[in-house]
């Protein structure tokens, strides 16, 4: 099994990349489903979330109101850390489970945007970084949310700086020109990966 792990930026075009990899038939394991689910009424990360937050990011019928809770964490970088290390558990032991239920597939996908703040490269086999510079991160994200300038760029830089993550990637995809320009990048790596597992 070849483990994969994809990442990149907010309005990079990752999600691009994950429905065109669904279609082919590859496993994916999608984190930020795991971290909502691990939050979830009564799951062991949802008391100690609510321990450490207080009850007044519950919704009336007890569930965490992620809204809420976001809008806390993005404005205090320590609250921030502090869930990311809660949820960061439950979510690699979710992953742990699942790659074993993966076990006869040659590839796997983990979707992990947090793969380097989180320090999980040591779980993938190679890492995939989707890129486009930063202008135009910026105005795909200012269509996509009807965002402000302001409030795009402040999305942005609430991040690790996709340079970053592109200088540390096994594979740039690099999404600065059309979208099947991007998948044909994605295309020719897995075709690569594949001859490659015939071979072995």
């Amino acid at each position: 099994m070849i483990k994969i792990g994809l990442t990149g930026g907010i309005a990079t075009g990752k999600s691009t990349v994950v429905n065109f990899l669904k279609q082919k038939k590859i496993a994916i394991i999608d984190c930020d489903i795991l971290a909502k689910q691990a939050v979830a009424l009564n799951k062991p990360a949802y008391y100690q979330v609510v321990a450490y937050f207080g009850t007044d990011i519950l919704q009336q019928n007890k569930e965490i109101n992620r809204g809420k809770l976001g809008s806390i964490v993005f404005n205090d970088k320590q609250k921030r850390k502090a869930l990311e290390q809660i949820i960061h558990k439950q979510v690699l032991r979710d992953v742990n489970e699942l790659l074993l239920s993966y076990n006869s597939e040659q590839i796997v996908v983990i979707d992990i945007p947090l793969l380097f703040e989180a320090k999980l490269e040591y779980l993938v086999d190679e890492i995939w970084v989707v890129y486009c510079a930063f202008d135009q991160q910026l105005t795909r994200l200012m269509q996509r949310n009807n965002y402000s300038k302001a409030e795009a760029k402040a999305r942005i830089n609430a991040q690790m700086p996709i340079d970053f993550k592109k200088q540390h990637a096994d594979i740039v995809l690099d999404n600065s020109s059309t979208i099947s320009k991007l998948l044909l990048q994605v295309e020719i790596r897995l075709n690569e990966l594949t001859k490659n597992g015939e071979k072995s």
